[in-house]
């Protein structure tokens, strides 16, 4: 049975359902699942049907079920439908077999009444029987004489029809006598509330099921099966035709819902330009991008949709998997390679502020598919692909759109939704395929410089800053991909960081633990640049700087902050959720937003004073801006240090007092009193008694000697690998003894092989997680203070096996799945390499 044979109205319409957050799938059961039969008793469904029920039954938020006019006891032991099939019987009076007993006793009586009534009409009368049923009595007259078949039909019409009590159904040479109210329609209903479905499919073949077809409305779909009037909006011949039709919506919804093979994470590629980030697929589809900025709406959302949710496909016409994928030494153009094809991608640096301008370059000598499907607005909208000289523009959308291809023959189809454009191109020795992505722009003109040329200028745009790094002589390579990473995340037109590139992709495959990370947090992005500035780029650090100068400009205090804020600086909008898209192999929800903007995090202002510092030993002098900053927040954590707040990992429990944030805040005053001793600031005289309050607190309460650790908080026995922190910022001293216990109860409890996890606890939300590699890289900091440098090499070598073939660190590992978890490329993972290779190579074998 093929699909092909279906028409392409329905098809479309079929895929449009399929993509439905929650799908209710319903049909008849005589003339729809089974054929008709002369004997009822011998109407079997199609094998096809019922496997293609069960397994959209086992489908996440799908739903499958069979409304039918047989009675249920009747039609579960006919149909032998899978139990996953929830069964509707009596035309919707019987949802279980235990039905009849919530009939009262008037109902029961007349139900009695009507049965030695119908028997004596269809007395003698050959070919005509009663199906009597729990709540109903069904008239057959389909193998009896036609003129004898109408006159009991006219009998039972104008006779038990008309009793006070009894609904009335007509069928198919049958009627239906109920002391029940019976509607297909109402069941639907009823089935629709149950399972909080956001579309129905209703298939049927009966007069019956125009009831139900009459229910359905917006994104539902109805199907007719055979001939005669209808309410529903499709047609098909025959049961042949439904078991075609279930096994369509099936493959659908399980494309939508799985993706067809989700790329592993830690293989996506990024291109960045300061201000755009994209991802790759490692055979060079374009599957995220987000415009007109990384923390704006998707244009194309493969990576958390499928196909169906907007990509940029390039592949040999000859399929074959690529021989590899790189990036250009020192650079982010990213080339993936096939044995005669090539294909190079880059974005293009120093474009206007509203533009995001993508490069794809096919070179070699064998022709090359490509299909072009944008999606704005994570698919929300409908477009339209219009030819133009020069290429495509994408119309429908807020945001103009272009596509540059000169000399591309496109071919434009749609699914009633969305236009897709195909070709197939020929590059050649001396002529490859330019395609140009404009995203802020309907222009599809030549540039005035030629691809080579912006090849060129975007590559130098990396390299030039590359080669000023001081490097370790630890993993070199990898560190220097881990910048230029870190430096991609970085937004020159504003100065805020992302802390991912990416929003939802999961921290349990299949999981809720999907975030979104397109923002900027202010302690992410502080310990991002400067381990930038460690490795002797310092203009980060200035932006973010002059950025975070901006946001608290808005503000009362520090103390007034937000966890997190968009690139430009703004509060984020409420976190929601996108359910058209399925998420990355079942991940849902897919998240937008963040509700961790609400929380309090009193941690923050250390990282940040610390990178104030930094900078300042780096430019050799403080800057008095910078210096007030640090004195507002050293006074915020003068007023709030012994609250409780929600901490680092940002758990939706009650506040705690967390020995992490405790930490912080005495790192805060500590680094603020040696800012001002150093370059010659008044140090408050509360200053320096506050920091050997804040530290004794920790000792005393953060201590657990049950455990012989220091713990997550003072209320607990749990751990934490952000209790670390206690030795790591010389709070105690690396020798104490009750360090040395914290790092071995830790590397007991929370380390699996090669990973670290944050906590084991119960943090309120289902499901599990991944190890986390900053906690890895804490830990092999941990390592080398205690004087285990085998460990900490050991550790590392771990954490460097987990990365991309290009070089690419997502947030979280699973040990035992052995693949890679979280939003990718994860700028606290590669701040994390970048740290332990520099430690490494300070402290050498």
């Amino acid at each position: 049975m093929t699909a092909e044979a279906l028409p392409a109205e329905l098809r479309r319409a079929i895929m449009q359902i399929a993509r439905t957050p929650r799908l209710l799938v319903a049909c008849d059961y005589d003339g729809t699942l089974a054929p008709i039969t002369a004997n009822p008793d011998e109407a079997r469904p199609l094998p096809e049907s019922v496997g293609a029920l069960r397994s959209l039954a086992g489908l996440h938020e799908t739903t499958t079920a069979v409304i039918s006019g047989r009675a249920l006891r009747d039609l579960a032991t006919l149909s032998r439908l899978p139990a996953e099939v929830n069964l509707v019987g009596s035309h919707g009076s019987e949802f279980d077999i235990g039905f009849i007993h919530a009939l009262d006793e008037r109902a029961r009586e007349l139900h009695r009444r009507l049965e030695a009534e119908l028997e004596q009409l269809v007395l003698d009368v050959p070919g005509v029987s009663l199906e009597v049923k729990p709540a109903s009595i069904a008239v057959h007259v389909r193998r009896a004489e036609h003129e004898a078949g109408r006159h009991v039909l006219a009998s039972v019409h104008n006779g038990p029809s008309t009793w006070e009590g009894v609904s009335t159904t007509d069928g198919k040479e049958v009627v239906e006598l109920a002391v029940v109210q019976t509607d297909k329609g109402h069941a639907l209903d009823i089935l629709r509330h149950q399972v909080g479905a956001t579309a129905a499919i209703f298939l049927g073949d009966d007069v019956t099921d125009e009831k139900a077809f009459a229910r359905l409305s917006g994104p539902d779909l109805g199907i007719k099966v055979g001939e005669g009037e209808t309410l529903a909006q499709y047609r098909v011949p025959d049961t042949v035709d439904v078991a075609k039709v279930l096994g369509f919506l099936l493959e659908e919804r399980r494309n939508w819902l799985y993706g067809e093979s989700a790329p592993p994470i830690e293989r996506l590629s990024m291109l960045a330009n300061e201000r755009s980030v994209a991802l790759l697929t490692p055979d060079a589809k374009l599957t995220w991008l987000c415009h007109p900025g990384p923390d704006a709406p998707a244009v194309f959302a493969d990576l958390l949709g499928s196909e169906s949710a907007g990509h940029f496909s390039i592949k040999p016409h000859r399929n074959g998997l690529p021989l590899g994928q790189r990036y250009l030494p020192n650079t982010m153009t990213v080339e993936t390679r096939w044995s005669r094809l090539l294909v190079t991608d880059y974005l293009e640096p120093d474009t206007a502020p509203h533009r995001t301008d993508l490069v794809r370059v096919i070179s070699g000598e064998a022709a090359a598919d490509v299909v072009f499907a944008p999606r704005p607005e994570f698919g929300g909208v409908p477009v339209k692909l219009v030819e133009v000289e020069g290429g495509l523009r994408v119309l429908g959308t807020s945001e103009p759109f272009a596509l540059r291809s000169p000399g591309v023959e496109w071919t434009i189809t749609s699914d009633g939704l969305h236009d897709t454009a195909t070709a197939l191109v020929q590059p050649t020795a001396d002529a490859p395929v330019v395609l140009e992505l404009r995203c802020g722009t309907r222009d599809t003109r030549e540039h005035e410089l030629s691809e080579v040329e912006r090849r060129d200028r975007a590559g130098r745009y990396w390299s030039d800053w590359a080669t000023k790094l001081r490097l370790p002589g630890v993993q070199t390579d990898l560190v220097l991909r881990s910048a230029l990473t870190l430096r991609g995340l970085c937004n020159t037109d504003t100065g805020g960081v992302l802390a991912a590139a990416t929003s939802s992709l999961p921290e349990e495959i299949g999981g809720v633990r999907n975030w979104d990370y397109r923002y900027c947090w202010i302690r992410d992005a502080a310990m991002t640049v400067r381990e930038l500035v460690h490795l002797g780029s310092v203009e980060e650090a200035e932006g973010y700087l002059q950025w975070l100068h901006g946001v608290l400009s808005t503000l009362a205090g520090p103390e007034r902050l937000h966890p997190l804020y968009t690139l430009s600086g703004s509060v984020i909008g409420a976190e929601a959720v996108i359910e058209s898209l399925p998420g990355y192999s079942g991940s849902r929800p897919v998240r937008v937003g963040n509700l961790a903007n609400h929380q309090v995090q009193l941690d923050v202002f250390g990282p940040v004073v610390e990178l104030v510092g930094t900078l300042a030993e780096a430019r050799g002098e403080l800057r008095d801006e910078d210096w007030q900053m640090v004195r507002a927040m050293a006074e915020a954590v003068t007023r709030r240090w012994n609250e409780a707040d929600h901490g680092i990992w940002e758990e939706r429990h009650v506040p705690r007092h967390r020995v992490y944030s405790r930490v912080m805040c005495w790192v805060t005053i500590d680094r603020a009193v040696k800012l001002g001793e150093k370059y010659g600031r008044g140090v408050p005289g509360g200053w320096p008694g506050l920091r050997d309050r804040i530290a004794a607190d920790v000792l005393e309460h953060g201590w657990n000697d049950e455990v012989q650790a220091f713990t997550t908080a003072y209320d607990g026995t749990d751990l934490d690998a952000a209790s670390l922190f206690v030795g790591l910022t010389g709070l105690i001293d690396p020798s104490d003894q009750r360090f040395q216990q914290t790092v071995t109860a830790i590397e007991a409890e929370l380390r699996s092989g090669s990973t670290v996890y944050r906590y084991r606890r119960d943090d309120g939300l289902p499901g599990g997680e991944g190890g986390f590699h900053i906690c890895a890289a804490w830990l092999i900091e941990a390592y080398l203070l205690t004087g285990r440098r085998t460990e900490a090499q050991e550790l590392f070598d771990q954490i460097v096996a987990a990365a991309g073939p290009t070089g690419l660190l997502p947030e979280q590992y699973d040990p035992i799945a052995e693949r890679s978890l979280g939003n990718h490329p994860q700028a606290y993972s590669h701040l994390g390499l970048i740290r332990c290779a520099n430690l490494l190579a300070e402290h050498p074998a």
